[in-house]
């Protein structure tokens, strides 16, 4: 098993993207990137804490390859936004990947220049991970647990139809 750290905007639809896909073992809302130990959800959301809302994702490579991961996550968030995704603002909705190995910092930075190289804008940051700090409870499992709430239904349906359409060979058995 191996893992690596994604920030995509709301922790919320970054975790409903990734729990549905094969090989992915466990997906897990937490905060990281920042100078506070132990933040929470209130402290995060004011910006001061440095951390941003991620998800940590444990993975088989022999069923999921880091690279499709990496697809995925460019194709289901907006990596040209500074601090924001869509109507989600703040620091704490910045695009990122912190790598666990070094196998993950090369292809990172390889698709980030790809990117880039045919005239993408990516403001992602690429970063080792120095430490992940779980989210509260009543943000695991968001998407399924609330999949009717207008926020999900506006901002979190939309990615999964894209990731269907998109990356149907990767998807698990419903």
């Amino acid at each position: 098993m191996k893992s690596v750290v994604f920030g995509g905007g709301c922790f919320w639809c970054t975790e409903a993207v990734f729990q549905n896909l094969k090989g992915v073992t466990k997906v897990f809302p937490g905060y990281a990137g920042g100078n506070r130990e132990n933040p929470t959800y209130e402290q995060v959301a004011t910006g001061v804490t440095g951390h941003a809302e991620v998800i940590q994702i444990s993975y088989d490579p022999t069923q999921i390859s880091f690279q499709d991961l990496l697809l995925v996550f460019f194709a289901t968030h907006d990596a040209s936004q500074l601090n924001r995704q869509g109507y989600d603002e703040g620091s704490e909705h910045r695009s990122l990947i912190y790598f666990t190995t070094k196998e993950q910092e090369k292809l990172a930075s390889a698709m980030i220049q790809k990117l880039q190289a045919n005239g993408k804008k990516v403001v992602t940051e690429l970063k080792p991970l120095a430490a992940f700090y779980p989210a509260e409870v009543y943000h695991h499992n968001y998407y399924k647990l609330n999949s009717e709430q207008p926020y999900c239904q506006f901002i979190i349906v939309p990615k999964l139809e894209k990731l269907w359409k998109e990356f149907g060979h990767l998807y698990a058995e419903k």
